[in-house]
Protein backbone atom coordinates (compact mmCIF):
# COMPACT_ATOMS: atom_id res chain seq x y z
CA UNK A 1 0.00 0.00 0.00
CA UNK A 2 1.20 3.51 -0.61
CA UNK A 3 2.17 5.85 1.43
CA UNK A 4 -0.07 8.41 2.95
CA UNK A 5 0.01 12.07 1.00
CA UNK A 6 -0.22 15.03 2.49
CA UNK A 7 0.28 18.40 0.66
CA UNK A 8 1.10 21.70 2.46
CA UNK A 9 -0.62 24.77 0.82
CA UNK A 10 1.49 27.40 0.81
CA UNK A 11 2.70 30.56 -0.79
CA UNK A 12 5.71 30.50 -3.45
CA UNK A 13 8.02 32.14 -5.74
CA UNK A 14 10.37 29.97 -7.59
CA UNK A 15 11.72 28.15 -4.84
CA UNK A 16 11.41 30.63 -2.40
CA UNK A 17 8.40 29.64 0.49
CA UNK A 18 6.84 31.84 3.48
CA UNK A 19 7.93 29.40 6.02
CA UNK A 20 11.16 27.25 4.78
CA UNK A 21 12.88 26.43 8.51
CA UNK A 22 9.46 25.35 9.83
CA UNK A 23 8.90 23.70 6.21
CA UNK A 24 11.75 21.54 6.59
CA UNK A 25 11.27 20.28 9.70
CA UNK A 26 7.43 19.57 8.93
CA UNK A 27 8.66 17.21 5.92
CA UNK A 28 11.44 15.77 7.91
CA UNK A 29 8.59 15.01 10.59
CA UNK A 30 6.25 13.70 8.03
CA UNK A 31 9.03 11.07 6.38
CA UNK A 32 9.57 9.68 10.46
CA UNK A 33 5.42 9.32 10.64
CA UNK A 34 5.44 6.94 7.23
CA UNK A 35 4.20 9.88 5.07
CA UNK A 36 5.02 11.48 1.54
CA UNK A 37 4.38 15.35 2.41
CA UNK A 38 5.75 17.95 0.04
CA UNK A 39 4.46 21.78 -0.31
CA UNK A 40 2.39 23.34 -3.15
CA UNK A 41 0.99 26.18 -4.37
CA UNK A 42 -2.28 26.97 -6.31
CA UNK A 43 -0.44 27.52 -9.96
CA UNK A 44 0.75 23.91 -8.65
CA UNK A 45 -2.52 21.98 -9.45
CA UNK A 46 -3.98 20.14 -12.39
CA UNK A 47 -7.31 19.92 -12.00
CA UNK A 48 -7.34 17.87 -15.36
CA UNK A 49 -4.96 15.77 -15.13
CA UNK A 50 -5.58 15.30 -10.95
CA UNK A 51 -1.47 15.90 -10.24
CA UNK A 52 0.50 18.33 -8.35
CA UNK A 53 3.54 19.76 -8.73
CA UNK A 54 5.00 19.55 -5.68
CA UNK A 55 8.32 20.21 -3.41
CA UNK A 56 10.38 18.52 -1.61
CA UNK A 57 13.37 19.16 0.18
CA UNK A 58 16.92 17.00 -1.22
CA UNK A 59 20.55 17.19 -0.67
CA UNK A 60 20.52 20.26 -3.48
CA UNK A 61 18.04 22.19 -2.33
CA UNK A 62 14.11 22.15 -2.81
CA UNK A 63 13.17 20.09 -5.98
CA UNK A 64 9.97 19.87 -7.71
CA UNK A 65 8.39 16.29 -8.35
CA UNK A 66 4.91 15.01 -9.97
CA UNK A 67 2.50 13.92 -7.43
CA UNK A 68 -1.29 11.97 -7.26
CA UNK A 69 -3.78 13.91 -5.33
CA UNK A 70 -3.02 14.29 -1.88
CA UNK A 71 -4.89 12.85 0.60
CA UNK A 72 -4.97 15.75 2.74
CA UNK A 73 -4.35 19.11 2.76
CA UNK A 74 -3.14 21.78 5.08
CA UNK A 75 -3.35 24.87 4.27
CA UNK A 76 -0.28 27.04 5.78
CA UNK A 77 -1.08 30.12 3.02
CA UNK A 78 -1.02 33.05 5.06
CA UNK A 79 -2.57 36.55 4.61
CA UNK A 80 -0.72 39.19 2.74
CA UNK A 81 -2.51 42.34 1.32
CA UNK A 82 -1.10 40.74 -2.49
CA UNK A 83 -2.52 39.86 -5.83
CA UNK A 84 -1.14 35.82 -4.76
CA UNK A 85 -3.23 35.81 -2.02
CA UNK A 86 -6.59 36.88 -3.56
CA UNK A 87 -5.87 33.98 -6.10
CA UNK A 88 -5.70 31.62 -3.25
CA UNK A 89 -8.95 32.71 -1.75
CA UNK A 90 -10.18 31.88 -5.43
CA UNK A 91 -8.31 28.12 -5.62
CA UNK A 92 -9.73 28.02 -1.87
CA UNK A 93 -13.41 28.17 -2.67
CA UNK A 94 -12.87 25.32 -5.28
CA UNK A 95 -12.88 22.95 -2.24
CA UNK A 96 -10.68 20.32 -4.47
CA UNK A 97 -9.13 18.78 -1.41
CA UNK A 98 -9.59 17.59 1.85
CA UNK A 99 -8.26 20.21 4.16
CA UNK A 100 -7.40 19.46 7.70
CA UNK A 101 -8.12 23.19 8.10
CA UNK A 102 -10.67 25.68 7.06
CA UNK A 103 -9.98 29.13 6.27
CA UNK A 104 -10.77 31.84 9.51
CA UNK A 105 -12.45 35.32 8.64
CA UNK A 106 -11.14 38.65 9.69
CA UNK A 107 -10.49 39.53 13.30
CA UNK A 108 -14.07 41.79 13.58
CA UNK A 109 -15.73 38.79 11.92
CA UNK A 110 -13.96 36.01 14.21
CA UNK A 111 -14.85 38.46 17.46
CA UNK A 112 -18.50 38.35 16.42
CA UNK A 113 -18.74 34.80 16.01
CA UNK A 114 -17.09 34.26 19.04
CA UNK A 115 -19.72 37.04 20.89
CA UNK A 116 -22.90 35.33 19.66
CA UNK A 117 -21.53 32.49 22.05
CA UNK A 118 -22.52 33.22 25.75
CA UNK A 119 -20.25 30.91 26.81
CA UNK A 120 -17.15 33.18 25.54
CA UNK A 121 -18.33 36.43 27.09
CA UNK A 122 -16.37 36.35 30.08
CA UNK A 123 -12.90 36.24 28.22
CA UNK A 124 -13.99 38.71 25.52
CA UNK A 125 -12.81 42.54 25.30
CA UNK A 126 -14.65 44.91 23.78
CA UNK A 127 -14.14 45.10 20.36
CA UNK A 128 -16.26 47.45 17.62
CA UNK A 129 -15.48 47.85 14.19
CA UNK A 130 -13.23 50.95 14.14
CA UNK A 131 -15.20 54.13 12.88
CA UNK A 132 -14.21 57.64 14.37
CA UNK A 133 -17.00 58.17 16.68
CA UNK A 134 -16.94 54.36 18.03
CA UNK A 135 -12.82 55.72 18.66
CA UNK A 136 -13.95 58.62 20.76
CA UNK A 137 -16.52 56.52 22.42
CA UNK A 138 -14.17 53.91 23.45
CA UNK A 139 -11.70 56.34 24.75
CA UNK A 140 -14.28 57.66 27.06
CA UNK A 141 -14.69 54.51 28.44
CA UNK A 142 -11.56 53.09 28.66
CA UNK A 143 -8.53 54.52 29.50
CA UNK A 144 -6.34 52.44 26.87
CA UNK A 145 -7.39 51.58 23.28
CA UNK A 146 -6.09 48.82 20.59
CA UNK A 147 -6.45 49.47 17.09
CA UNK A 148 -5.58 46.45 15.30
CA UNK A 149 -5.90 45.67 11.32
CA UNK A 150 -8.63 43.10 10.69
CA UNK A 151 -6.14 40.98 8.78
CA UNK A 152 -2.64 40.65 9.83
CA UNK A 153 -0.35 39.00 12.09
CA UNK A 154 3.39 39.39 13.67
CA UNK A 155 2.40 42.75 15.65
CA UNK A 156 1.97 44.75 11.95
CA UNK A 157 -0.15 47.55 11.98
CA UNK A 158 -0.84 47.81 15.82
CA UNK A 159 -1.50 51.11 17.22
CA UNK A 160 -1.98 51.75 21.03
CA UNK A 161 -4.17 54.88 22.66
CA UNK A 162 -3.51 55.68 25.85
CA UNK A 163 -5.45 58.38 27.56
CA UNK A 164 -2.41 60.61 29.84
CA UNK A 165 -2.52 63.68 31.73
CA UNK A 166 -0.56 65.38 28.51
CA UNK A 167 -2.79 64.12 25.92
CA UNK A 168 -2.87 61.07 24.08
CA UNK A 169 -0.40 58.95 23.62
CA UNK A 170 0.05 56.84 20.45
CA UNK A 171 2.36 53.80 20.38
CA UNK A 172 2.42 51.19 17.77
CA UNK A 173 4.28 49.50 15.10
CA UNK A 174 3.92 50.08 11.20
CA UNK A 175 3.64 47.42 7.98
CA UNK A 176 7.47 47.00 8.99
CA UNK A 177 7.48 46.91 12.47
CA UNK A 178 8.96 50.07 12.62
CA UNK A 179 8.03 51.50 16.02
CA UNK A 180 6.21 55.20 16.16
CA UNK A 181 5.32 57.01 18.71
CA UNK A 182 4.11 60.48 19.89
CA UNK A 183 2.35 61.92 22.18
CA UNK A 184 -0.76 64.14 20.90
CA UNK A 185 -2.11 67.37 23.01
CA UNK A 186 -5.86 67.17 22.52
CA UNK A 187 -8.44 65.12 20.82
CA UNK A 188 -8.66 66.36 17.67
CA UNK A 189 -4.93 66.07 16.56
CA UNK A 190 -5.09 62.37 18.26
CA UNK A 191 -8.06 61.52 16.04
CA UNK A 192 -6.93 62.52 13.11
CA UNK A 193 -3.42 60.80 13.91
CA UNK A 194 -5.01 57.51 14.02
CA UNK A 195 -7.36 58.21 10.70
CA UNK A 196 -4.39 58.67 9.35
CA UNK A 197 -2.82 55.46 10.33
CA UNK A 198 -6.03 53.59 9.70
CA UNK A 199 -6.11 55.01 6.40
CA UNK A 200 -9.45 53.67 5.62
CA UNK A 201 -8.41 49.78 5.69
CA UNK A 202 -10.29 47.15 7.84
CA UNK A 203 -9.57 48.23 11.46
CA UNK A 204 -10.96 47.28 14.82
CA UNK A 205 -10.53 48.97 18.11
CA UNK A 206 -10.28 46.65 21.06
CA UNK A 207 -10.66 47.85 24.97
CA UNK A 208 -7.11 47.89 26.25
CA UNK A 209 -6.14 45.70 29.04
CA UNK A 210 -4.06 46.28 32.43
CA UNK A 211 -1.33 43.86 31.51
CA UNK A 212 1.95 45.55 33.03
CA UNK A 213 2.84 42.86 35.39
CA UNK A 214 6.25 44.15 34.68
CA UNK A 215 5.73 47.91 34.39
CA UNK A 216 6.27 49.28 30.87
CA UNK A 217 6.08 45.96 29.49
CA UNK A 218 3.24 44.47 27.05
CA UNK A 219 3.17 40.68 28.32
CA UNK A 220 0.92 37.74 27.10
CA UNK A 221 0.42 34.20 26.66
CA UNK A 222 0.48 32.44 23.69
CA UNK A 223 -1.32 29.67 24.05
CA UNK A 224 -1.33 26.59 21.58
CA UNK A 225 -3.93 23.98 21.23
CA UNK A 226 -3.86 21.04 18.37
CA UNK A 227 -6.02 18.02 16.99
CA UNK A 228 -4.02 14.86 18.21
CA UNK A 229 -3.55 11.78 16.34
CA UNK A 230 -6.87 11.11 17.78
CA UNK A 231 -8.81 13.88 16.40
CA UNK A 232 -9.54 15.67 19.46
CA UNK A 233 -8.24 18.67 20.75
CA UNK A 234 -5.55 18.91 22.80
CA UNK A 235 -3.36 21.63 24.59
CA UNK A 236 0.09 21.46 23.18
CA UNK A 237 1.50 24.26 25.07
CA UNK A 238 2.49 27.83 26.19
CA UNK A 239 4.77 29.69 26.85
CA UNK A 240 4.70 34.35 28.28
CA UNK A 241 5.35 37.01 25.90
CA UNK A 242 7.22 39.81 27.25
CA UNK A 243 7.43 42.59 24.88
CA UNK A 244 10.51 44.90 24.33
CA UNK A 245 10.55 48.60 26.13
CA UNK A 246 7.85 51.01 24.37
CA UNK A 247 6.61 48.65 22.45
CA UNK A 248 2.53 48.28 21.90
CA UNK A 249 2.49 44.52 21.88
CA UNK A 250 4.35 41.22 23.15
CA UNK A 251 5.29 39.44 19.98
CA UNK A 252 8.26 37.95 19.51
CA UNK A 253 9.08 38.69 16.19
CA UNK A 254 9.33 42.66 17.59
CA UNK A 255 11.60 42.18 20.30
CA UNK A 256 10.21 40.11 22.96
CA UNK A 257 11.05 37.43 24.86
CA UNK A 258 9.48 34.02 26.03
CA UNK A 259 9.35 32.95 29.64
CA UNK A 260 7.86 29.71 30.85
CA UNK A 261 4.72 30.33 32.30
CA UNK A 262 4.27 28.66 35.93
CA UNK A 263 7.39 30.54 37.24
CA UNK A 264 6.54 34.10 35.70
CA UNK A 265 2.84 33.89 36.75
CA UNK A 266 4.38 32.74 40.67
CA UNK A 267 6.20 35.78 40.48
CA UNK A 268 2.92 37.69 40.69
CA UNK A 269 0.43 35.19 41.92
CA UNK A 270 0.29 33.12 44.56
CA UNK A 271 0.53 29.37 43.67
CA UNK A 272 -3.13 28.50 44.39
CA UNK A 273 -4.29 31.47 42.06
CA UNK A 274 -1.85 30.27 39.38
CA UNK A 275 -3.71 26.95 39.04
CA UNK A 276 -7.20 28.93 38.84
CA UNK A 277 -5.39 30.99 35.93
CA UNK A 278 -3.71 28.04 33.87
CA UNK A 279 -7.54 26.08 34.32
CA UNK A 280 -9.06 29.03 33.50
CA UNK A 281 -6.45 29.32 29.98
CA UNK A 282 -7.34 25.92 29.23
CA UNK A 283 -11.31 26.21 29.70
CA UNK A 284 -10.93 29.36 27.53
CA UNK A 285 -9.09 27.43 24.35
CA UNK A 286 -11.34 24.40 24.66
CA UNK A 287 -14.02 26.51 24.70
CA UNK A 288 -12.83 28.56 21.86
CA UNK A 289 -12.02 26.00 19.80
CA UNK A 290 -15.54 24.51 19.66
CA UNK A 291 -17.03 27.49 19.13
CA UNK A 292 -14.63 28.29 16.56
CA UNK A 293 -14.69 25.00 14.91
CA UNK A 294 -18.45 24.91 15.27
CA UNK A 295 -19.22 28.06 13.00
CA UNK A 296 -15.95 27.63 10.45
CA UNK A 297 -15.87 24.01 10.39
CA UNK A 298 -12.93 21.72 10.80
CA UNK A 299 -10.18 23.28 12.18
CA UNK A 300 -6.80 21.69 13.02
CA UNK A 301 -4.50 23.92 15.33
CA UNK A 302 -5.13 27.80 16.74
CA UNK A 303 -2.73 30.61 18.30
CA UNK A 304 -4.19 31.82 21.08
CA UNK A 305 -2.92 35.23 22.56
CA UNK A 306 -4.38 35.45 25.96
CA UNK A 307 -4.03 38.37 28.64
CA UNK A 308 -3.54 38.37 32.46
CA UNK A 309 -4.75 41.18 33.86
CA UNK A 310 -2.67 42.30 37.11
CA UNK A 311 -5.97 40.91 39.04
CA UNK A 312 -5.27 37.54 37.94
CA UNK A 313 -8.68 38.19 34.90
CA UNK A 314 -8.12 36.18 32.02
CA UNK A 315 -8.62 37.51 28.06
CA UNK A 316 -8.61 36.46 24.89
CA UNK A 317 -7.04 38.65 22.81
CA UNK A 318 -6.69 37.16 19.60
CA UNK A 319 -6.59 33.66 17.46
CA UNK A 320 -4.76 32.83 15.07
CA UNK A 321 -5.80 29.73 12.78
CA UNK A 322 -2.00 29.47 11.26
CA UNK A 323 0.17 29.76 14.34
CA UNK A 324 3.84 29.76 14.77
CA UNK A 325 5.29 27.34 17.53
CA UNK A 326 9.21 29.20 17.46
CA UNK A 327 8.23 30.27 21.19
CA UNK A 328 8.77 26.43 22.70
CA UNK A 329 12.18 26.67 20.67
CA UNK A 330 12.39 30.35 22.24
CA UNK A 331 11.51 28.59 25.79
CA UNK A 332 14.20 25.39 25.60
CA UNK A 333 11.07 23.36 25.69
CA UNK A 334 12.02 21.17 22.65
CA UNK A 335 9.81 18.54 23.39
CA UNK A 336 6.87 20.82 23.02
CA UNK A 337 8.69 22.06 19.98
CA UNK A 338 8.37 18.95 18.18
CA UNK A 339 5.12 17.70 19.22
CA UNK A 340 3.59 20.91 17.77
CA UNK A 341 5.48 20.36 14.41
CA UNK A 342 3.91 16.59 14.68
CA UNK A 343 0.51 16.89 15.51
CA UNK A 344 -0.90 18.65 12.25
CA UNK A 345 0.73 15.56 10.42
CA UNK A 346 -0.53 13.07 12.91
CA UNK A 347 -4.28 14.47 12.76
CA UNK A 348 -3.87 14.50 8.94
CA UNK A 349 -2.75 10.97 8.45
CA UNK A 350 -6.23 10.53 11.07
CA UNK A 351 -8.25 12.01 8.42
CA UNK A 352 -6.53 10.15 5.60
CA UNK A 353 -7.20 6.98 7.34
CA UNK A 354 -10.96 8.25 8.36
CA UNK A 355 -11.43 8.78 4.62
CA UNK A 356 -9.88 5.10 3.45
CA UNK A 357 -12.74 3.67 5.88
CA UNK A 358 -15.39 5.75 4.37
CA UNK A 359 -14.47 4.43 0.84
CA UNK A 360 -14.38 0.76 1.82
CA UNK A 361 -17.79 1.04 3.29
CA UNK A 362 -19.09 2.60 0.34
CA UNK A 363 -17.62 -0.10 -1.96
CA UNK A 364 -19.14 -2.65 0.20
Amino acid sequence: MRKPRIGILTWRQGVRFAEPAYFRRLLAAGEQLGATVFLFSPQDVSFATKEVKGYIRTAKGWEARQFGWPDVVIDRFRYTPTQAFKDYVAFRKKQSFLYANNRLANKWKVHQVLWRDPAMHRWLPETISFSRAGLKEMIARHPQLYIKPSNGTGGRGILCMKRTQQGYRLLGRDSKRTKIESVQPNWQLAAGKVARWVNNGLFVIQQGLNLDLIPGRSIDMRLLIQKNEHGEWSITGQGMRIGGAKSATANLHGGGQAMRVRPFLERHFSAGQTDYILQECADLAKQTAATIEQHFGRMMELGLDIGIDVKGNVWLIEVNPKPGREIFRELGALDTYKQAIRRPLQYALYLAAAAREKEKLRAM
